[in-house]
């Protein structure tokens, strides 16, 4: 099979223009010569899907219990989080797909559950809180958030494509809760309109082009056309919601924290993402925590910059201060559940509506494996109270968590990625 275009050579210039409308192209192998909407019922009540991630993972022996079941004692970790105790499930044993030889590129498909992100002629896929948000998202403002400490995301669309993560807590809160001025709404409405028909203009000449591209070329313009229309409906979207008021809630954003303020960053989003939740502005978010290699400041006797510290090497004093670090995560977290719980939503706390996917992809920053990943779930529909211990020589996918998320939103699927079962033992 041929993978050069023999057919016809195509200026990289090139753009599909009518009725004065002009859609440039993205770069294809024929621009080189040859041969080189929801119930009434979910409205009121609504599930919700929140997952966070700490890319450098958790100490190990401080976050595993010893013992399985619902009477477990503690770790230290957990001894953090003992006030949400019925509220939560700790998992041991699961695996990403990639567990051999992987790396911080599993981080890339810890939402994907797709397999050897470093290899070669990788492709990602959707992951699970697009797959959730594409059910779900059309009755909120925004259809999802996808969030980072950093610019890193979390979220990839259908074609493979990472989505735009937002770091800055200031934009967020004025992207939820600031309304624009007359003025600006008009502009935005402008924009929206300008937008939201390209495709259906420029469709006869698409269709023109397409015949003379190469089976790969047209595979690629299909692709590109699919994140168009995927564009084009997010500013439709956007139309229905750009006249509406936003919500008003008791809290106000300044200014952003300096980056180095890792832990303050963390309680500052954590707060937006209660704030969004509750004033449903979303139902769909994803977080990501990247470790910065710079020291984290207001954190006392942390002396090394995250990422240092979490490739300890089995340095005890290096595990001190990751632990200064780490303790002051899951406090952080600890608060994000108590900020849901009595928040009280119909008749039932917020918590009980949403289900928390906390964990990481990597089972072990410092050997940099992908096996015995640290994972708390919380909230939702499920009996809580326990840790459950899967065997980690089996590779359970942590995916087979997926497919159970999904079924909660609504969606009628019984495998993800690379999920071997739609059930996980001991959690209902």
């Amino acid at each position: 099979m041929s993978y050069f275009n023999t057919k016809k050579f195509i200026s990289r210039r090139t753009m599909l223009k009518a009725s004065g409308v002009s859609l440039a192209l993205p770069f294809l192998s024929a621009m080189l010569p040859a041969h080189a909407k929801n119930s009434d019922k979910q409205r009121v009540n609504p599930s919700r899907f929140v997952a966070i991630n700490n890319s450098l993972s958790f100490y190990p022996p401080y976050f595993f219990p010893e013992k399985a079941g619902r009477n477990y004692a503690p770790s230290p970790y957990l001894t953090l989080l003992q006030s949400h105790r019925d509220d939560f499930t700790v998992f041991s044993g699961f695996s990403h797909p990639n567990h051999s030889g992987a790396s911080h590129s599993s981080k890339l498909t810890w939402l994907t559950s797709i397999g050897k992100p470093k290899s070669a002629g990788f492709k990602n896929g959707i992951s699970i809180d697009q797959l959730i948000a594409k059910k779900v998202g059309a009755s909120t403002r925004y259809p999802y958030l996808s969030l980072g400490t950093s610019s890193a995301s979390l979220s990839w669309n259908a074609n493979g494509v990472k989505l735009r993560s937002e770091s800055s807590a200031l934009s967020l809160y004025k992207n939820l809760f600031v309304d624009g001025t007359e003025r600006e709404i008009s502009q935005r409405m402008e924009v929206i309109e300008q937008g939201k028909s390209i495709l259906d203009t420029i469709s006869i000449p698409a269709q023109k082009l397409n015949s003379t591209l190469g089976k790969n070329d047209q595979e690629k313009l299909d692709e590109y056309f699919s994140s168009v229309r995927g564009l084009e409906k997010r500013l439709q979207h956007s139309r229905n919601w750009v006249k509406t008021p936003k919500p008003e809630v008791d809290f106000k954003v300044t200014k952003d924290l300096e980056k180095r303020d890792v832990i303050g960053k963390q309680k500052l989003m954590f707060e937006l993402m209660a704030l969004a939740l509750e004033t449903d502005s979303t139902r769909v978010i994803t977080f990501d925590i990247g470790g910065p290699f710079f020291v984290p400041s207001k954190i006392q006797g942390v002396k090394t910059s995250w990422h240092g510290l979490s490739h300890h090497g089995q340095s005890p004093e290096k595990i001190a201060e990751l632990k200064l670090i780490e303790e002051a995560e899951l406090k952080a977290f600890n608060h994000f559940l108590s900020r849901l719980k009595p928040s009280q939503k119909h008749g039932e706390n917020l918590l009980s509506k949403t289900t928390v996917l906390y964990g990481s992809n990597l089972g072990s920053a410092s050997s940099h494996n992908c096996k015995n990943l640290p994972i708390i779930v919380a909230g939702g529909p499920y009996k809580h109270g326990s840790h459950v211990a899967h065997d980690e020589k089996n590779n359970t996918p942590l995916a087979n968590l997926f497919v159970s998320f999904a079924q909660n939103m609504g969606l009628e699927i019984d495998s993800f990625g690379s999920s071997t079962s739609s059930s996980v033992q001991e959690f209902s």
